[in-house]
């Protein structure tokens, strides 16, 4: 079948099933699994215009929503953590749009920062599974609903397994804002990079991360494919718009990946999955890096 923006031909069967693999995996830890999603279209399908960022986007769009019902249903979504990702980020991810289409448009220089992107990621993934946190959910152990405390401008406080788990609202919409803008151009809604960071740093239990992670990646990547349509016509030069086919099967093999993986997610060893991850990340950005400067 032949894609016409993404330029290239390929069996249909292949997004769907591998867009089922990686977000099945990934959607565990709470993001959806573009961010392995887009090296695959680069690396191996050889789309590479800046319209594979808003087709990245798109299959957020289409697979997510399984994955925030089955957190929903079981009580583990953290709204106003959810709010707050979404309010910060979703201004970063239109900035990050513009950023991509006016400065990144060359394949090489853009894979450098995906690389860079995948670094950071991999190091965080690592540094959690070579040590263990306190408050940090485990797979084998029981998981409750959350209970939110409070929702003010400055903290939000939750009680999850008999634990109370606070944060500064301020510092985690100034760090969505900041995540928005490098998903925007990496075409990621930012879940993949600030789930790490609400669980490394704040020390937040990952089982009540996943869903706000999931949810605010959804409503960002859905802004992002808005704004990428509009920008098209002031850059007619490029392909911007999203592959619309393209995008739509890989959302449908993520639609079903995540949603496994949400429900599974219980059943699976955390670390197992964390180690396999962080393999995957640090080999495609050591390898992007490597080529840039090859």
């Amino acid at each position: 079948m032949h894609f016409p923006t993404a330029d290239l031909t390929v069996n249909p069967l292949i997004p769907p099933l591998v867009a089922f693999a990686i977000s099945f995996f990934t959607s565990t830890g709470g993001v959806s699994g573009a961010f392995l999603l887009l090296p695959f279209q680069m690396s191996v399908l050889g789309f590479t215009s800046p319209a594979v960022s808003a087709t990245n986007q798109l299959y957020n769009v289409v697979a997510i929503p399984s994955g925030v019902y089955r957190y929903f249903r079981e009580g583990r979504m953290v709204w106003p953590l959810t709010w707050v990702v979404v309010a910060g980020s979703l201004p970063g991810v239109l900035i990050g749009a513009v950023l991509r289409i006016r400065y990144l448009p060359d394949p090489r220089n853009f894979k450098f920062f995906v690389g860079l992107v995948l670094l950071y990621l991999g190091a965080r993934v690592l540094g959690d599974v070579m040590r263990r946190r306190p408050g940090v959910a485990t797979a084998d152990e029981p998981v409750t609903e959350v209970v939110v405390e409070r929702f003010g401008p400055t903290r939000i406080a939750y009680v999850f397994r008999g634990e109370r788990f606070t944060v500064n609202t301020l510092a985690l919409a100034a760090l969505s804002l900041a995540v928005g803008v490098v998903g925007g151009v990496y075409g990621i809604g930012g879940g993949a990079i600030i789930a790490p960071v609400l669980v490394s740093v704040w020390g937040l239990p990952v089982y009540t991360v996943a869903g706000a992670a999931l949810m605010g990646t959804f409503v960002t990547s859905a802004g992002a494919v808005l704004f990428y349509g509009l920008l098209a016509s002031r850059y007619p030069e490029l392909a911007v718009s999203p592959d619309w086919l393209l995008g739509l099967l890989f959302g449908l093999g993520g639609f079903a990946g995540i949603y496994c993986g949400a429900r599974l997610q219980k059943r699976f060893p955390a670390t197992v999955i964390k180690w396999i991850l962080a393999a995957c990340i640090l080999f495609v950005s050591i390898r992007y890096i490597v080529d840039f400067f090859s």
